[in-house]
């Protein structure tokens, strides 16, 4: 596999392009391979630093912006859309490797699989370098896509909003677990439950993991009668 042109894209250049080549490796083209690593671990871990990374630079950007409106602004910052944007703006979907029932289903641009390759690529690049370095590279990525003032309108986010219910009625987060996917490859549907802090628990399903993540929230919000703003 050759990467070149993407490590020039990312400003980045891989000591073992193998983490690289995990990260762009789909599950799909893993399972028709007869096996080997595929990107949904380091999914896991990129999704991870890149929300510890935007975290930081928001609360250093905005100092005095409070955390309903920080968590807004992440929020809408790493979106399965706006991931699959900036994925796209340096050509990530010519990179992926997917299984040819993927491809002809038209998995290359889809936007949950585009995201899901960004935040893994994310993962490799902190394996690979460390969190500094990875830090480098994501804030590289998101320079431009910062609001100038932190009152800027958002798109509807539910989770966003449960959060904020959540701190103001029990002090204390909701907490999302995926409990299980179903469907094939190409048109997977994953399955959250979201147990807020009085113990009550809803689940969501949707096409990606954040989707299922929103429709679990807009049902706990629709229960503690808390309408989003």
């Amino acid at each position: 596999m050759n990467i070149s042109c993407l490590e020039a894209s990312i400003h980045y250049r891989f000591s073992q392009v193998k983490h690289a080549e995990t990260a762009l490796t789909h599950s799909s083209y893993a399972n028709e391979s007869g096996g080997g690593d595929h990107n949904e671990r380091l999914e896991y871990l990129g999704d991870a630093v890149l929300e510890l990374c935007i975290s930081e630079e928001g609360f250093k950007r905005y100092p005095d912006a409070p955390e309903g409106i920080l968590t807004r602004i992440r929020s809408d910052l790493v979106k399965e859309e706006s991931l699959a944007v900036i994925a796209r703006g340096i050509s990530l979907h010519e990179y992926i490797l997917l299984g040819k029932g993927e491809e002809r289903q038209g998995g290359r641009d889809r936007d949950a699989l585009l995201a899901d390759a960004l935040e893994a690529l994310f993962g490799a690049i902190f394996l690979d370098a460390g969190f500094n370095r990875a830090r480098e590279v994501i804030l590289a990525m998101f320079e431009t896509r910062w609001p100038k003032k932190p009152m800027l309108p958002v798109r509807k986010d539910y989770k966003s909003r449960l959060q904020e219910v959540t701190q103001r009625l029990f002090q204390d987060r909701p907490l999302y677990v995926l409990t299980g996917t179903r469907g094939p490859e190409h048109q997977k549907i994953f399955d959250v439950e979201v147990t807020i802090p009085d113990g009550r628990t809803f689940d969501g399903s949707g096409s990606g993991v954040r989707r299922a993540e929103q429709h679990a929230a807009s049902r706990a919000l629709e229960a503690l009668g808390e309408p989003f703003d």
